[in-house]
C-alpha cells in the first residue's frame, strides 16, 4: 500500500499555513472546558452513545486479589468477545482500522482482532490533572517544536492545535514517576524460532529524584537507564539516557555501557533511526515506546479525530499463567491473548522533510484521547510502501493511576518478522512504582557500577 503523495503535500501546505501562530497556548475560554466537556486530560467526556461509554473518571477501584506486587489482576477476566474481526469480515470494520490493521489481517489467514465492550479505564493522579488543566493556557512549542517552554510536569497540550503538540503529549505522559521494569523482548524468525532478551529498564523523571533541585539540569524531562541481564553475552551492557525538553537548545545525552570492553561512550547514535537495543535490525531507536525522541525531522499534521478499533486493557496478555511460547508464533503474536475495544484516538501524519533523513518516509500515529498514548503507528518506506505496523497493548495501572503498555509490538510486512518488546509473564518483578534514584544514579560513573558481568 502506497502514501498518499497528495497528502503528504497538503501536511507540508498545511505545517507552513500555521507556522505563524503553532507556538500559541490555547485561552482561557477554551482551556475551561477541560473538566467541563472535556476531561481534565482534554478527552471528549461524553460518550458515542453506542459502543463507547462516556467518561465517568477512569478505574478507581483497585480489583479484589491484586497484591500489589505489580503482576495485576485482569479486572474483566469474565468478559468474552463481542465478536472477532479476521479475513471473512474485515472489510466491515476497514473504516474503524488503519491500514496496517488491515494489511496485517489480509497478509496472516490465522490473524484476528477479538473486539470486547469498551471501559474507558485510563485516569492520572489528582495533581497530573491539575497540572495539565494549568499547562493549557501557558506550555507553548519553541521555535521549530523541538522543545517545550513554561513546561514543568504533565500533559503540556490538553487541547492540541497541530501535529506537533499532539506528539509531545505522547512524548512527555505521565508514567509514575520513577518506576523499575523487568522486561523481555523477542524478534523471531520467519518460522518462529526466537530468544529473550532480557532488561532491566529504569525511568525517573527528574522532580522524582530524592535529591531534587530545580536548578540543576533543568532542561532534562526525565533519565532512563536499561541493562541487559539476559543472553549472557549481552548481559551488562546498559544505556543510559537524559532526555531533554528543549532539544534546539540542547539535544538529547546518551551514553552505553560496553561490559566486555569496560568501557562506557558517548552514544549519539540512540536516536532517530539508529538501530534499537538487541533488535535485530527490526527496530530504530525512535520506535521504543512507540515513539520517543526529537521530531525535528518531520512535518507533523493533525488530522483530526475518529474511532477506531486498538489495544486496550491487554491485563490477559500479562497472565502469569502463560508462557512465551504460547504467546511468541510464526509472523504475529498469538492474537488469542490479545484484546480491542472502540476508543477515540488522535490521527497525526509525520510525513520527512525534504532535507532530512529518517528509513521511514511517513509514520501515520492513532494517539488515545484518554491516556495520550500512541496506540497504533504505521510506517511507510522510502517508496511510498507500508512497511511495518506498531500496535501497543495498553493496559491501566490501577494501583498507580499510570495508564502505559502491557506490549509493543512492530511487525514487518516485508519480511514477515517481527518484535515484541515488553513481555512479563515470565519475569520476576515485573514493574516497581516509586522507586528511589537520586541524580547519582544516572551519571556515565554510574553506568560502569550497573554493568557488571
Amino acid at each position: 500500500m502506497k502514501l498518499n503523495k497528495k497528502l503528504i503535500a497538503s501536511g507540508v501546505l498545511a505545517a507552513s499555513l500555521f507556522a505563524g501562530n503553532a507556538f500559541a497556548a490555547v485561552s482561557a475560554e477554551e482551556a475551561a472546558k477541560l473538566g467541563n466537556s472535556l476531561t481534565p486530560m482534554g478527552a471528549e467526556k461524553a460518550g458515542n452513545g453506542n459502543e463507547i461509554p462516556a467518561w465517568d473518571g477512569g478505574l478507581t477501584t483497585i480489583p479484589a486479589g491484586y497484591k500489589g506486587d505489580g503482576i495485576y489482576v485482569n479486572p474483566f477476566k469474565d468478559e468474552q468477545p463481542l465478536f472477532v474481526i479476521d479475513q471473512s469480515n474485515v472489510d466491515q470494520y476497514a473504516d474503524k482500522l488503519s491500514p496496517g490493521q488491515v494489511a496485517m489481517i489480509n497478509k496472516y489467514s490465522d490473524y484476528k482482532m477479538p473486539v470486547y465492550k469498551t471501559h474507558r479505564t485510563s485516569t492520572y493522579p489528582q495533581e497530573i490533572m491539575n497540572e495539565t488543566m494549568q499547562n493549557a493556557t501557558k506550555v507553548e512549542l519553541v521555535a521549530g517544536g523541538n522543545g517545550l517552554q513554561n513546561y514543568q510536569n504533565a500533559t503540556p497540550f490538553p487541547i492540541p492545535q497541530n501535529g506537533l503538540e499532539a506528539i509531545w503529549n505522547h512524548i512527555t505522559r505521565y508514567r509514575g514517576g520513577s518506576v523499575s521494569r523487568n522486561v523481555g523482548q523477542v524478534t523471531p524468525t520467519a518460522d518462529g524460532s526466537y530468544s529473550v532478551v532480557k532488561f532491566q529498564d529504569e525511568l525517573t523523571w527528574r522532580a522524582f529524584l530524592t535529591d531534587y533541585d530545580p536548578n540543576e539540569d533543568a532542561n532534562v524531562l526525565f533519565y532512563f537507564k536499561q541493562a541487559i541481564t539476559a543472553p549472557s553475552r549481552l548481559a551488562g551492557n546498559v544505556l543510559l539516557v537524559h532526555e531533554t525538553i528543549n532539544q534546539v537548545q540542547e539535544p538529547r545525552r546518551a551514553w552505553v555501557y560496553n561490559a566486555g570492553q569496560r568501557r562506557v561512550r558517548r552514544a549519539p547514535q540512540v536516536a532517530y533511526d539508529g538501530p534499537g537495543t538487541a533488535a535485530d535490525g527490526m527496530r530504530t531507536s525512535d520506535n521504543f515506546d512507540m515513539y520517543n525522541g526529537a521530531p525535528d525531522r518531520y512535518n507533523w499534521e493533525l488530522l483530526g479525530k475518529k474511532e477506531m478499533y486498538i489495544p486496550y486493557n491487554s491485563y490477559k496478555r500479562t497472565d502469569r499463567d502463560l508462557t512465551y511460547d504460547q504467546i511468541v508464533k510464526a509472523g504475529h503474536i498469538n492474537q488469542d491473548y490479545t484484546r480491542y475495544e472502540l476508543h477515540r484516538v488522535w490521527h497525526v501524519r509525520a510525513t520527512l522533510k525534504p532535507d532530512a533523513r529518517h528509513i521511514y518516509a511517513q509514520r501515520d500515529f492513532y494517539i488515545d484521547e484518554d491516556s495520550w498514548q500512541a496506540s497504533v503507528i504505521d510506517h511507510y518506506d522510502g517508496r511510498g510502501e507500508l512497511w511495518r505496523v506498531a500496535e501497543a497493548h495498553n493496559m491501566f495501572f490501577y494501583d498507580q493511576q499510570v495508564p502505559w503498555y502491557a506490549l509493543e509490538t512492530l511487525n514487518d510486512l516485508l519480511s514477515g518478522r517481527y518484535l515484541a518488546l515488553g513481555l512479563t509473564n515470565e519475569e520476576p518483578e515485573p514493574y516497581s512504582f516509586g522507586v528511589e534514584r537520586s541524580s547519582r544514579d544516572y551519571t556515565p560513573a554510574a553506568l560502569r557500577r550497573a554493568g557488571t558481568r
